[in-house]
């Protein structure tokens, strides 16, 4: 005999704080158990309540209306009802057959099975439409998961994982249990770059949104696999859409910012070690970005994906981010010591592939091709991805950009692989210093989600320093091997810690690395290649972010340790090892502008028969006060 299946969605009806900011009753979820929604196939199992958070408080007395086949009406509207003190509303879930009560809250009316709910009930307003009555329930993307997280005193723990989606409005395939089965969450207006809504794979995000992400790291510049892309339209998006639909339907992103920053500092000349700002007391362009930006859905694994990314960087950091062979940042940083430059920070394919026939590749494998942003350092050289406006001295001197190919295969929630092949650490394939390198990287996170380990051998190859014989030195480049290891700890949603440590090491190289040519200016004077080092060079650093939310709009970043060891000059020309220590504070406006104000101290810890290291100001002094702060506008 042929069979209707049953599939099953739920809503839960939370009290919430927008409910105690009304000073109504704790009123909260009697009963809605098991919601029938017809489809051909086999009969589904019983699936457990799912909890989403809803956004619109709906009271008994004018609830009316249709969501989807789930009609919803007033007590006093419906057949047969339960006897009540107070005013209830009756959800009347309407399928072929009578269904069972699942509580005692319940009770078959007709072909309807009523659910006594409380007076005040939060339901999204925008749910309450017409549907044909043998459609699925679509339920949109502003409904949260609300059982993955409970929150407890300290701020939230992982008390289960969110039962997973699929992805497409189909009955479960016969490998899956549907026990584990609920609706697609579609995509609302305000997510129109993630076609799955907001529902993921991976685990649930961790990290409060004042932050500068909501995941721990792991993934060099692009949305974790498994994780939607919930990025808005941006306000230069939105008149480029109006004029030609075509690109928000391929989910086609344009958008930048502008990044300035003014500091006060100890030193008259210049602020190098420090990155980026490194005028001193003065106004300057850090950065401005326009980037065009296509993610890869990797929440669905029922096909492949693509996408792509650049961005275009005007400003003074590309100072650092410059790598040898790619112009224009290449030749008039380089080649001509400027202080502004252009500079193709990124500039990469991506490919998605879920599975190979029907078989699925684990949680998913994405390859990247081109030039893309080295894993894994805490810091990033795009504004708005840092904690702070200033860097780290350990980050101002390791790799930035790799051109070549890396494949992320992500094993499951916890675990991730990745290897790649590169032309070198900042070199272009096509340069002369170029050479053949190998990397690889390891990403665990804990099931709990308080912990994050991400290990990566950088770049490995024979370790020797590129082309000092060349040009009397002048093109000599680095070609560092490093080894990196990366921990984040949650305490809490609020408060949470990133701490990196690396190893790197190069053989036969130049003192201060690679060679800056033309005419020494005054906010950098090391130009010309650096004194001979014979044998094994050798570089340490570590450093520690401790992140403390405070309000919706504002967190303070204390960056508590940062040491940078260079005993024989490798990294900086000076020979000593380097500290500082910087307080910050981000305080959001909105979500298109926010400014990071900054007190930074830093010194030099050593000296050489009795006399000290100066690397600041040209060589002139041992330390460095400086008080800054940049601002971010979003266009």
């Amino acid at each position: 005999m042929n069979l209707m299946t049953w599939r099953f969605g739920a809503l839960v009806f939370p009290v919430m704080t927008a409910i105690e900011k009304m000073k109504l009753p704790a009123l909260s979820l009697i009963g809605l158990a098991f919601l029938p929604l017809p489809v051909f196939g086999q009969v589904a199992k019983t699936v457990p309540v799912q909890s989403y958070v809803g956004s619109a408080n709906v009271s008994s007395a004018s609830v009316t209306g249709k969501l989807g086949n789930l009609n919803i009406a007033t007590e006093e509207s419906a057949q047969n009802t339960v006897s009540s003190q107070e005013p209830s509303v009756l959800l009347m879930l309407h399928g072929p057959k009578k269904a069972e009560a699942a509580t005692a809250n319940q009770k078959t009316v007709q072909n309807s099975t009523v659910v006594k709910a409380p007076q005040a009930v939060s339901i999204p307003a925008a749910l309450l439409v017409s549907q044909p009555a043998l459609t699925p329930v679509p339920v949109l993307a502003a409904l949260q998961p609300a059982n993955a997280v409970q929150v407890n005193g300290d701020g939230g723990q992982l008390i289960s994982e969110t039962p997973q989606p699929l992805p497409t409005n189909s009955a479960p395939p016969s490998n899956t249990s549907a026990v584990n089965y609920i609706p697609k969450l579609t995509a609302s207006a305000q997510y129109p770059f993630a076609p799955e809504g907001e529902t993921r794979r991976a685990l649930p995000s961790v990290l409060d949104p004042v932050f500068p992400s909501t995941e721990y790291i792991g993934v060099a510049g692009q949305t974790q696999i498994g994780v939607p892309n919930l990025n808005p339209v941006f306000p230069l998006e939105k008149a480029i859409y109006k004029a030609c639909p075509v690109l928000k339907k391929a989910r086609i992103e344009i958008y930048g910012w502008t990044n300035p920053g003014v500091n006060r500092s100890t030193s008259i000349h210049s602020n190098v070690p420090l990155s980026y700002a490194i005028v001193p007391n003065h106004i300057e362009l850090d950065q401005q970005v326009i980037r065009i930006d296509r993610m890869p859905d990797t929440v669905q694994q029922e096909h492949n994906d693509w996408g792509f990314r650049l961005s275009m960087v005007y400003g003074i950091d590309t100072r650092y981010t410059v790598a040898t062979g790619w112009y224009p940042a290449s030749g008039q940083v380089l080649g001509q010591n400027r202080l502004y430059s252009w500079d193709p920070v990124e500039c990469y394919g991506v490919y998605y592939i879920p599975k190979i026939k029907e078989h699925k590749l684990f949680d998913g494998l994405v390859i990247k091709a081109g030039r893309y942003i080295s894993p894994s350092d805490i810091e990033a050289q795009l504004a708005p991805d840092n904690y702070l406006w200033t860097h780290s001295l350990m980050f101002t001197v390791d790799n930035y950009t790799q051109t070549g190919v890396l494949a992320s295969l992500k094993l499951n929630k916890q675990w991730m692989l990745q290897a790649g092949v590169h032309a070198g650490d900042d070199i272009a394939p096509w340069a002369k210093a170029a050479i053949p390198s190998a990397e690889a990287c390891l990403r665990w996170q804990s099931k709990t989600n308080k912990d994050s380990w991400y290990f990566t051998a950088n770049s490995f190859n024979n370790g020797h320093y590129r082309l000092a014989d060349k040009n009397n030195g002048q093109s000599g480049h680095d070609n560092l091997q490093q080894l990196n290891v990366t921990w984040g700890h949650r305490f809490s949603r609020r408060v949470h810690m990133m701490t990196e440590a690396y190893y790197m090491y190069e053989i036969n190289a130049l003192a201060g690395g690679t060679v800056v040519s033309g005419p020494p200016k005054p906010y950098f004077t090391g130009t010309g290649p650096g004194s001979y080092l014979h044998g094994l060079s050798q570089a340490w650093g570590v450093v520690n972010y401790t992140n403390i939310k405070i309000t919706d709009k504002d967190y303070i970043s204390i960056r508590p340790v940062d040491f940078l060891g260079d005993p024989r000059g490798l990294r900086t020309g000076f020979q000593t090892t380097l500290s500082s220590w910087t307080v910050g504070w981000c305080h959001r406006f909105n979500d298109l502008l926010c400014i990071r104000p900054e007190i930074r101290y830093e010194r030099s810890l050593n000296s050489h028969n009795g006399v000290p290291v100066t690397p600041y100001d040209d060589g002139k002094r041992m330390f460095q006060f400086t008080f800054g702060a940049d601002l971010i506008q979003r266009f």
